[in-house]
């Protein structure tokens, strides 16, 4: 695990802090690769339930630091698109096979690769002092971290147009409003109010919390028909665990459950 990359593990919560404050957090290749090892160990280890992923110091994450990259100033296509694939993408293609809720509590700029970052996990939170841009289009460039794909999905392509042809940063509250962002909390509170958010989530059923993020994404990109099914498929699975019978219990007994994510 890199040392810029802070990695903890509390009480079924797992969070992820990218650790360059003198930066803004900017990532290095490194990394990004550490993120894809974090969440490879968070899904070996039962004991996760939920992910976030924040800054260290008044920075979420200012986008790559060009000049750690090797072979950045290598303009050659192959080697761009390599590069790209293996380094800048590495975290949202991991992302896509990860079933456990990741979210991203925003606490300063997220700014062109970082706010890719923010893009590509579950739910998004912000302080009051958050800021968000994708600023590729000042650069002669486009979104490659997974902006193009995950922006209009979030708030709609003309809404997502608009941020990545014009650049342009947007507040909080913005966001809030155009629904980039779940809630937004005073910067003083957002950890407390983004563990209070996760400690719920993690005390679902972990197959049931798995299998909605499953379903969701797959109905995303099917038709209806096809998503019923796979949800009709995915009940049934849940249905022959522990967790069900137990939940059901509990919610009689007027207890909480005691799940076993199966």
């Amino acid at each position: 695990m890199p040392t810029n990359l802070k990695f903890d593990i509390a009480d079924g919560i797992a969070t992820l802090t990218l650790d360059r404050p003198e930066k803004l957090n900017a990532f290095t290749n490194d990394m990004l690769h550490g993120l894809v090892e974090a969440l490879d160990e968070c899904d070996d280890n039962d004991d996760v339930r939920v992910v976030i992923l924040t800054g260290a110091g008044r920075g979420f994450c200012s986008g790559g630091d060009v000049g750690t990259m090797g072979d950045a100033a290598d303009n050659r296509p192959h080697v761009t698109k390599k590069r790209i694939w293996r380094d800048v993408q590495a975290f949202p293609k991991r992302l896509a096979r990860f079933e456990k809720p990741i979210i991203a509590a925003v606490n300063g700029v997220a700014v062109g690769g970082g706010m890719d970052l923010a893009l590509a996990c579950d739910i998004r939170v912000a302080s009051q002092s958050a800021r968000f841009a994708e600023t590729y289009a000042k650069i002669g460039l486009a979104p490659g971290g997974g902006g193009a794909y995950f922006l209009p999905r979030i708030v709609g392509q003309a809404r997502a147009l608009e941020l990545l042809w014009t650049a342009e940063f947007i507040d909080a509250a913005a966001a809030l409003e155009i629904g980039l962002v779940n809630h937004v909390y005073p910067n003083e509170e957002l950890m407390a109010e983004t563990l209070k958010l996760a400690a719920r989530i993690a005390a679902m059923p972990p197959l049931s919390v798995q299998l909605i993020k499953r379903v969701v994404a797959q109905g995303l990109n099917a038709d209806m028909t096809t998503a019923f099914d796979l949800i009709s498929s995915h009940i049934a699975v849940a249905r022959a665990g522990e967790d069900h019978p137990e939940a059901i219990a509990a919610f009689k007994e007027k207890r909480e459950g005691k799940f076993v994510g199966f």
